[in-house]
């Protein structure tokens, strides 16, 4: 375990969320599991879908705004198929054979690359009006105006093909933190001028957690090393006399580090810094 402050569990596990589970279940399953309440996740995963979800224990839920936020997948989308929550979980809506091929399918996919706008399905944590979308999918209420995204899809990739009277594709897609697969199986489906709905989604990488690296809740603990989680940021080793500035709060003079810094001394994280002028500027400080 790493950057643990005395007696108290510190780190993050890169947790291989299986199908069935939410998030708030696999942090309870962690709670149990090390006997603290204080656990986290970084990035919510839908019940159906499984993959890389980052956990945090203890003090190092407070490095979740911290990390990394960009997401990867292979999704699964299958064509000629809607359904009421835009996956394999919904009711059918409608299914009809189709005529798609890889080549229609690939000829499309370029328009939902880069900066595009999108719009969160029904049954999505979105707020609307003081209620969350999927509190209002569960009233009967269906919102025709929900508010567009703007999301950056910076990879989309056909991996493979199934063809068939109801085809389906197996993507891979890198975009930012917010983006809904399912929204882009069902706007891939409408570019083609077919219904279509996700219907498999595995999660490959949170930021830098990524799944060939990922532990089952049935396996050993294993916590992720912090150099490669707070790689993003620039790393200074705290003097005898800054360590007691840091316990503080005071502001650092800064030796040339720009954005945010974590500060060390030895092996513990003291705390995390931001440059504003010539200061680096305490942003969140652990307790030792």
């Amino acid at each position: 375990m790493n950057s643990k402050p005395s007696g108290n569990l510190f780190g993050l596990i890169n947790v291989l969320k299986p199908p069935g589970m939410t998030a708030h279940d696999v942090v309870a399953a962690m709670r149990r599991r090390l006997g603290t309440k204080k656990v986290g996740h970084a990035g919510t995963l839908d019940p159906v879908a499984c993959g890389v979800l980052p956990v945090a224990v203890g003090g190092a839920t407070r490095l979740l705004p911290y990390l990394e936020s960009g997401k990867e997948y292979l999704a699964e989308i299958q064509f000629g198929v809607s359904t009421s929550t835009a996956d394999a979980e919904g009711e059918v809506l409608e299914a009809l054979d189709c005529a798609v091929t890889a080549e229609d399918l690939a000829g499309v996919m370029p328009r939902f690359m880069g900066t595009i706008q999108q719009r969160p399905p029904m049954v999505s944590a979105v707020h609307y009006q003081g209620k969350r979308l999927y509190e209002l999918a569960r009233e009967g209420i269906v919102i025709e105006d929900i508010p567009l995204r703007t999301v950056t899809i910076a990879e989309l990739e056909l991996v493979r093909f199934y063809p068939g009277a109801r085809p389906r594709a197996l993507v891979r897609v890198a975009c930012s933190a917010g983006t809904y697969i399912r929204s882009l199986a069902v706007d891939l489906g409408a570019a083609l001028g077919v219904p279509a709905s996700l219907a498999y989604l595995l999660r490959t990488r949170a930021g830098a957690f990524r799944i060939e690296d990922a532990v089952t809740l049935d396996e050993a603990v294993t916590w992720a090393p912090e150099a490669t989680y707070l790689a993003h940021m620039a790393r200074r080793e705290a003097t005898e006399a800054e360590v007691q500035d840091v316990s503080h709060g005071r502001a650092l003079e800064a030796h040339g580090e720009e954005g945010q810094v974590r500060v060390h001394h030895g092996e513990r994280l003291l705390a995390i810094y931001e440059r504003q002028g010539e200061r680096l500027i305490p942003k969140t400080v652990f307790a030792q």
